[in-house]
């Protein structure tokens, strides 16, 4: 008889290499609003963290010293060279929201870290504000809304507003940032023709993004709505200044979402105060404004607190961005939302 072949040992698989440590940086209630809990049991299939610590400074914290990856959000304190000298670990930042700026020094690039941000996903719900706030205003909206009020009866709008509506009018776009081209993406389908001033993009980009190139005194005084895109850069402070207002012609709208230092706050008051311009205005310079400025009770004028970029549940498109950065970082792959130390001269 043949002897009973003896069974092969069990073969032990290789030991899972160990997940990297992570931290959250950022104001405890933008951790709590930012991450529920399928989002919290999520992240923790990638990385050792403890869920309920939130680094809202980073002076006496321990866990900084084995942290491979900040997880950073709206209230992160900055990262400097006395933060990097208590983190030998790290080599990595997710930012869950959009610009990376305030947090993220020129140590963290001298030290060669990897940083992401999400302002991809934050730039979907400003765009959205800003192609609702250029449908409206084109419509006339807030006037026709205002008149019927007053009077409480059919009158001749088109004898109002002569040429109201979306039909062949003319928006230009300063900026052809992450807003700015999910704008132009979002208004293709609109009979619309889409101006773009932008020193950074050339004619043939232009075209690919769906708009004619031409320099910003021309995008002004031709367009119907001016909606802002451009980043706060010494070079962009009051950019829409009282001569470039003056440009606009009667009855145009201006529309910022990007950043209150590229408009001349007096200069659009004084306009607005004539009727002569309409704005649709959603960061302010300062921010707030004082309480007496006439921006808040014009007609013509629609003034929102800063609501233009994610906020209830649009901040969960945020998180998911930031996971999908973080399951890449942990499979050995490169960000998608990279942030290049480079681009930041001309990026929010």
């Amino acid at each position: 008889m043949s002897a009973t072949p003896t069974p092969a040992p069990a073969s032990t698989p290789p030991p899972r290499p160990p997940r990297p440590r992570a931290l959250f940086a950022m104001g405890r209630r933008h951790r709590d609003a930012l991450f529920a809990p399928a989002e919290i049991r999520r992240l923790m299939a990638y990385v050792d963290i403890d869920p309920d610590h939130v680094a809202e400074d980073f002076t006496d914290q321990p866990a900084l010293e084995e942290a491979e990856i900040l997880i950073t959000s709206w209230g992160c304190p900055a990262i400097d060279a006395d933060v990097l000298a208590r983190a030998p670990a790290l080599k990595a930042i997710v930012h869950a929201a959009g610009s990376v700026k305030h947090h993220v020094t020129q140590a963290c690039w001298d030290r060669g870290l990897a940083v992401s941000s999400a302002a991809a996903a934050n730039a979907v719900p400003v765009a959205e504000y800003t192609v609702a706030a250029i449908l409206f205003a084109n419509k006339r909206i807030l006037d026709i809304g205002g008149l019927y009020r007053d009077h409480r009866a059919a009158l001749d709008w088109s004898r109002h507003f002569p040429g109201f509506g979306n039909y062949r009018r003319t928006v230009g776009l300063v900026g052809a940032s992450l807003v700015g081209r999910k704008v132009l993406e979002l208004l293709r389908p609109y009979d619309l023709d889409l101006l773009l001033a932008d020193p950074h993009v050339d004619a043939a980009q232009a075209a690919e993004l769906g708009a004619r190139h031409v320099g910003l005194d021309e995008l002004v005084a031709a367009s119907d709505v001016v909606t802002l895109h451009a980043p706060a850069l010494p070079e962009t402070h009051h950019l829409l200044d009282a001569r470039r207002l003056s440009l606009m012609p009667d009855g145009a709208t201006l529309i910022n979402t990007a950043r209150g230092s590229l408009v001349d706050t007096e200069a659009l008051a004084a306009e607005a105060v004539t009727g002569r311009l309409h704005a649709v205005i959603d960061v302010t310079e300062p921010e707030v404004l004082p309480a007496a400025s006439p921006l808040y009770s014009l007609p013509n004028v629609l003034l929102t607190p800063h609501i233009a970029g994610s906020l209830g549940g649009e901040l969960h498109r945020i998180t998911g961005s930031a996971l999908d950065e973080i399951a890449r970082y942990c499979a050995g792959e490169p960000f998608a939302h990279a942030v290049h130390h480079a681009a930041l001269a001309t990026s929010a």
